[in-house]
């Protein structure tokens, strides 16, 4: 019996895809198949179709079901098509995220606030909320607090933790447990900063590996190769999320930095609202106007310098794509 099933997307290596049914109204799942991984190809026509399926895509999978219920030998598995996407992040692909736990160590390696806010815009520029998470305070706690004042005066939700310490673990993970539940999230940052070892302490069944900050080039080697969603028990809840770890800064090279306007950079930065529309000229672009309120709020302390300082790169960056053919 021909059936149709809808699932969402675990990884994708190779060709193959690791598919896990979610029942729908539309698209029961069969008892047989119920939390049931299965591994499938896609069709050849997505590469025809200029389209992609990575982790996090919600899928439509097309099967012949035997009397078992489980699909027969030689009937296979068929990915008819991609589920219209909420969202998608390019490097790595991951798409329909709903929060982006950023990763950053206050030392070794020493953070790159520009790396943090370009993850920063490109989370909240696709609705994705972000979630700052700062590793390492047992070596660096001043750092640790700066860092934290800094993005807490953004309006982002950071965590403070020591890995190595366990020091703020319990308070993230009982943020994530209230977060997560029948949502999908990623991590991300810079290697070497501790995402797997952050994700082996809040959830021990990931078994995640892991690796250290190369003494030769003081960056992280790199350990996660993908982009993999775990599905994750939440406590004794039964509800579930998906969990993905994602490859390091390397990989994140932001080749692609031009999904937004000049003019739209700026509602990246949550603390500039306050003072959009304030400015004494309409058309401010808040880089050395006089009468500027984002400036002012600079100066008086309400505004990180080193937030408008990334809010001028990245508009330079942003100037320089547009100008490309």
């Amino acid at each position: 019996m021909e059936t149709r099933i809808a699932g969402r997307l675990l990884s994708c290596t190779g060709g193959l895809y690791t598919f896990f049914p979610e029942e729908t109204a539309e698209y029961p799942v069969p008892d047989a198949l119920r939390d049931t991984p299965l591994t499938l190809r896609a069709r050849g026509v997505f590469r025809y179709q200029g389209e992609s399926p990575c982790a996090g895509d919600l899928v439509l999978l097309r099967t012949e079901l035997g009397e078992t219920g489980r699909p027969e030998n030689g009937r296979g598995l068929l990915m008819e098509r991609i589920l219209p996407r909420k969202n998608l992040l390019i490097r790595p692909p991951v798409a329909n995220l709903d929060f982006l736990i950023i990763t950053a160590a206050a030392a070794e390696p020493a953070p790159s606030l520009l790396l943090l806010d370009k993850l920063i815009c490109s989370a909240l520029v696709r609705g994705v909320t972000p979630i700052l998470v700062i590793n390492k305070r047992d070596l660096a706690p001043e750092s640790c607090d700066e860092l934290c004042a800094i993005y807490r005066k953004a309006g982002l939700a950071v965590y403070p933790i020591s890995v190595r310490t366990g020091e703020g673990t319990k308070e993230l993970r009982a943020a994530l447990l209230s977060l997560l539940p029948d949502r999908c999230a990623a991590f991300a940052g810079a290697s070497g900063v501790g995402k797997s070892s952050c994700l082996n302490l809040l959830f021990p069944a990931l078994s995640l590996s892991t690796g250290q900050v190369s003494a030769r080039t003081g960056r992280g080697r790199h350990t996660t190769r993908q982009a993999v969603l775990h599905r994750l028990p939440l406590g004794e809840s039964g509800r579930f999320s998906f969990l993905a770890d994602t490859p390091g800064f390397g990989l994140l090279d932001f080749v692609h930095f031009d999904f937004m306007e000049q003019e739209d950079l700026v509602f990246s930065f949550p603390e500039f609202e306050p003072y959009l529309g304030l400015c004494r000229y309409t058309k401010c672009t808040h880089t050395k106007e006089e009468g500027c309120a984002i400036l002012a709020a600079v100066e008086n302390g309400a505004i990180a310098p080193s937030r408008h300082e990334s809010y001028l790169a990245l508009r330079e960056e942003l100037k320089r794509r547009k100008r490309r053919p």
